[in-house]
């Protein structure tokens, strides 16, 4: 009797190790699953900067068997001029050496600029390639100065709660060598701006929703184009993605639902006395892989 008295004390420990044991356990498995379905904190995140290709539209909405696409487009002929290696080399070179140029311009004049001007190199944008031929873009051009001004506000104060609450430190680090704040004075001065708009989904004619595919990346690769023919048209820019904007920018300008804004561009001549950041780009060997 007195060896398991003795050996009392001993259980008691035992059990109660267990016991820490497989209460630690339990809550470390309920964190877990916590932690799983919290959603992770990105506060910089625009909801309007996601793709919506993967937002499954409601069944009731969505015809699935009419697109309003015409089931038997003709084909035609392809005809088009071939250049010779030696031009297709000089060509490319010059068209290198042409867009090398371009640069991020934050000093814009407000020397007019020829409307015709805009109107070409938005309709070089409308060239590129999309998702199933949906064309899921919308420029909008902006000149009047009030809304530019208006634009400005909206902008500067919701950039303003991005460089002090929402972007972080490494962010703000990491912009402070290009000089870069939340105030745009280029959203008043340049003589244009043009706002691209995703669609994220399109509308039939019977009113229920078209699935517009790859709707971002199509629209992306129009902004590559338009940077390109803006180039090309001895304008300069800069891109401009003004996080959390977008709900505010897009009733200013009275745009739908389905149209997320996707950059803001201001566009104009350089200032005579403009500057820009003394930056390098990588060199071939570095984004080039040949297998």
């Amino acid at each position: 009797m007195a060896f398991f008295s003795s050996l009392t004390p001993i259980f008691i420990a035992i059990i109660c190790v267990l016991i820490g044991v497989i209460l630690k356990k339990t809550n470390g498995e309920k964190e877990k699953c916590e932690t799983e379905n919290k959603p992770l904190s990105r506060p910089w995140v625009d909801e309007d900067l996601k793709d919506g290709t993967d937002h499954h539209l409601e069944e009731e909405e969505v015809d699935e068997e009419w697109q309003g696409l015409d089931e038997n487009v003709a084909h035609v002929p392809f005809f088009t001029e071939r250049y010779s290696e030696a031009e297709m080399i000089k060509r490319s070179q010059t068209f290198y050496e042409l867009l090398n140029k371009r640069r991020s311009v934050r000093f814009l004049s407000d020397e007019p600029v020829p409307r015709e001007v805009i109107d070409n190199v938005i309709r070089a944008a409308g060239t590129s390639p999309s998702g199933a031929h949906t064309e899921p873009w919308t420029f909008v051009v902006v000149q009047d100065p009030y809304l530019k001004h208006k634009i400005r506000e909206i902008v500067e104060e919701e950039e303003e709660i991005n460089y002090k609450k929402r972007m972080g430190d490494r962010w703000v680090n990491d912009l402070k060598r290009l000089r870069t704040n939340w105030i745009k004075e280029y959203l008043d001065t340049a003589p244009y701006l043009i706002l691209i708009f995703k669609q994220v989904y399109g509308r039939l004619p019977n009113g229920k929703k078209k699935t517009h595919y790859y709707n971002e990346i199509s629209v992306s690769i129009a902004c590559g184009i338009l940077l390109a023919a803006l180039q090309n048209a001895g304008l300069y820019t800069v891109t401009s993605t003004p996080l959390n904007c977008g709900p505010q920018l897009r009733a200013l300008l009275q745009r739908p639902a389905n149209e997320k804004l996707l950059l803001l561009l201001p566009v104009g001549y350089p200032k005579k006395d403009a500057t820009v950041p003394a930056l390098t780009r990588k060199p071939l060997e570095d984004i080039m892989v040949v297998m």
